[in-house]
This record gives structure tokens, C-alpha cells and sequence, in this order.
């Protein structure tokens, strides 16, 4: 029983995770992988979350492709209109543009 509440807590954890906090956990299982210092055991048990971590990346990247496609048809379809931006908002957003570089 003790391990099933473990796997759906697991199952929680992994739902809430953002893809910034996913690649990063995927990257640190990579790299402890790769240095062959691990054993076999824990290398299947990092090899599974790490499957798991790419199946939450790929949710997450579906659900921005979506939202990417629904928000271009608001405003190709001729049914909305792309917000007007005002020339002090361009101006702002040129000198922060112009700041990164």
C-alpha cells in the first residue's frame, strides 16, 4: 500500500512540474548516467524517471503548440484583431530589445 500512495505522490509531483524543472531533472539524470559510476539498479530506476520526465516535456510542449495554434487563428481568422500597440510601447520595447544585445 505504502508503495502505491509513493507512485500516485510521484505521479502528483511529476503533473505539477514545470518544463524548466523537468529538463533540468532529466539533465542531472543524464549526466549521473553518463559518469558510469552508477550502479545498474539505480541506473534503470533513473532511467525510468527520466522517461517519464520527457513524457511530461512533450505534454507540456503539446499543450504550448495548441494554445500557439488557437491564439494565431483568434487573429488570422479575421474574427479578432491583434491588439494595437501604441508607439511608446514600440519605443520601450526596442530600447529593452536593444539592452539585451
Amino acid at each position: 500500500m505504502a508503495k502505491k500512495n509513493k507512485q500516485t505522490k510521484n505521479d502528483q509531483v511529476m503533473r505539477e512540474m514545470t518544463f524548466e524543472q523537468a529538463l533540468r531533472d532529466l539533465t542531472e539524470i543524464v549526466e549521473k548516467i553518463e559518469t558510469g559510476q552508477v550502479p545498474l539498479q539505480e541506473s534503470l530506476q533513473q532511467y525510468e524517471k527520466g522517461m517519464a520526465l520527457i513524457g511530461r516535456c512533450r505534454d507540456i510542449l503539446e499543450e504550448a503548440e495548441k494554445r500557439i495554434t488557437e491564439i494565431e487563428g483568434r487573429y488570422t481568422s479575421g474574427k479578432e484583431q491583434a491588439p494595437a500597440i501604441e508607439e511608446d510601447q514600440e519605443d520601450e520595447a526596442e530600447d529593452r530589445e536593444e539592452e539585451l544585445f
